[in-house]
């Protein structure tokens, strides 16, 4: 009990810190490059939060579960929509900018028709695993070529002023290396200690699976999101959500099903988990819009332009996420 409890409290500490540390050489990693916090958001820190998902979706193919491959994934985007982004608005408004609202979350909205398509059979066969990679590795080389030309555009234009810090890329790389690594170890150890303590107070294992074990998956990305968030880096909480269910959707599911077809989903896949991530995805493209503009010319709004939601809107996400976990109790018992 001592040690749960140690565990806990090292495993928090470390949680914060590496996340502090992660963002940092994320945000560094960006500067260096020319690229936009929002790239590196969604090509680094979110792929690699989500590298917990990845190994699960291995292992569970190759110990003939694919199954669970998938409650993994989808129960993941739902908690980065639902939870992460709700607990981030919490602190600070969620704001996207004109290009993400235009291509990327119409992107990840494309992604989760494609996924509903090819699973409308209830099979996830060979083939549409290679779908489902194929199209992760256009939309990755889509960004990188788009961010490419964008950089090369604001290189040319004289009124862009060369920044006037220099970044340590070798420093960069380090923090965001190790910050991933302690990120991952960190909420694994608090995840431990919470679950041990839980069954020592005679907590039911479908309550903590519903609770600790949950979240305890989205931790990364959830202390990465509000580190990000606490450092004024919207752009890198956003596009880690978005870039982690784009990971999840294709690489997790196309992963699993390439090593082992799946050839009868679980009919709750079906009724429930895959039509909410659909439904939270929308209305995290409907939401976006309301967001009350800052106080800036016309000029400047029209050029790069804003969207977003703030409190009231990750409140609705919170609560929207409390349900799914109500629902997932009764629907389990």
């Amino acid at each position: 009990m001592i040690l749960s409890i140690v565990a806990i409290v090292v495993g928090l500490i470390l949680l914060v810190w590496s996340a502090d540390r992660f963002v940092d050489g994320a945000v560094g990693v960006a500067q260096f490059f020319g690229m936009s916090t929002f790239l590196i958001g969604m090509l680094i820190v979110g792929f690699g939060t989500s590298a917990p998902e990845m190994v699960v979706s291995v292992l569970s193919a190759v110990n003939n579960t694919p199954q669970l491959a998938l409650g993994n994934a989808y129960g993941s985007n739902i908690a980065n929509i639902a939870l992460i982004l709700g607990v981030t608005a919490l602190i600070i408004p969620v704001v996207v900018k004109k290009e993400a609202m235009k291509r990327d979350i119409p992107i990840l909205m494309a992604m989760t028709v494609l996924t509903v398509v090819l699973l409308m059979d209830g099979n996830v066969s060979f083939v549409d695993g290679v779908i489902l990679l194929f199209a992760f590795a256009g939309i990755t080389s889509f960004n990188i070529f788009t961010e490419l030309h964008a950089k090369r555009k604001r290189k040319n234009d004289e009124s862009v002023e060369a920044p006037t810090e220099k970044v340590s890329i070798v420093k960069s790389s380090l923090l965001l290396l190790v910050g991933l690594v302690l990120l991952i170890a960190s909420s694994r150890m608090l995840v431990w200690g919470a679950i041990n303590v839980a069954q020592a107070l005679g907590v039911s294992d479908l309550l903590i699976g519903l609770t600790i074990v949950a979240v305890g998956t989205s931790l990364p990305e959830l202390a990465s999101s509000i580190a990000a968030a606490r450092k004024g880096e919207n752009d890198l909480a956003v596009g880690n959500v978005i870039g982690s269910n784009i990971f999840n959707t294709l690489v997790v599911v196309g992963i699993a099903a390439v090593i082992t077809p799946i050839k009868a989903m679980d009919a709750e896949v079906l009724s429930r988990d895959l039509p909410i991530m659909s439904a939270l995805t929308l209305l995290l493209f409907l939401i976006c819009f309301p967001f009350f503009k800052s106080k800036r010319t016309k000029a400047s709004r029209k050029k790069n332009e804003q969207f977003g939601f703030g409190r009231i809107g990750g409140a609705l996400f919170l609560s929207l996420y409390v349900a799914y976990l109500v629902l997932l109790g009764v629907t389990t018992v």
